[in-house]
């Protein structure tokens, strides 16, 4: 399992360097601009997470290939122009792989340092929304995590609690491939039809009662 966390793990690194970059394009950043926003996209949800754990120095500062894969899908989006396409299926379900691999990984490596399943899915959303979040920080947007977007942490709760389940139940590998099954589908339908959780200006205490006369 731990070969295979390692895998998913790096597999997120990339997808949200990729991710990072693209919008670092929309910005017109420079090359160190991309660079900065596409690492910290791929390595700060496993860095948070790893501190939170408090179980040895984050990964992403020991191991370099973290910080190679992380460069190698920001120049990826550096040099091909990959923002046409994010309103297309490919960029969707690339988000959308990004986003269950690494709630499935972090609610793995959670879980293999001993700790419950509550720990493991807070750490497992961690993980898939941290980087989104410091991104979008630093370049002045809403993080999307807090709204305004199809479900997304929504999605990464739901696929951490599918890894814990499994992981309960003895079988954690199962509990890798049924988190990404059911998470890929979730947010690429929550694309598809724009699920969104209600926000403040959409419901409010005895709205229903209202519109009754």
């Amino acid at each position: 399992m731990s070969e295979l966390t390692r895998a998913l793990d790096l597999s997120g690194v990339f997808a949200n360097g990729t991710l990072g970059a693209v919008l670092a394009r929309a910005r017109r950043l420079d090359l160190f601009g991309f660079l900065v926003i596409g690492i910290v996209s791929g390595l700060g949800g496993g860095i948070l997470r790893d501190t939170l754990l408090q179980h040895g120095t984050p990964v992403a500062l020991t191991d370099y290939t973290y910080l190679t894969v992380a460069t190698a899908g920001t120049l990826l989006a550096f040099v091909a122009d990959l923002s046409r396409h994010t309103s297309g299926w490919a960029f969707n379900l690339l988000d959308a792989s990004a986003l269950s691999v690494w709630a499935v990984a972090g609610a793995q490596k959670t879980l293999a340092v001993g700790l419950g399943w509550l720990p493991a899915v807070l750490l497992g959303t961690i993980t898939a929304v941290g980087g989104g979040a410091i991104r979008d920080l630093l370049l002045a947007r809403t993080p999307s995590v807090f709204g305004g977007t199809p479900l997304y942490a929504t999605v990464a709760i739901a696929v951490s609690a599918v890894m814990a389940v499994c992981s309960r139940l003895g079988a954690p590998t199962v509990g890798v491939l049924a988190g990404i099954t059911v998470g890929i589908p979730l947010r690429l339908a929550a694309f598809h039809w724009d699920w969104k959780l209600p926000g403040s200006r959409d419901w409010r205490p005895g709205a229903s009662k209202d519109r009754n006369p």
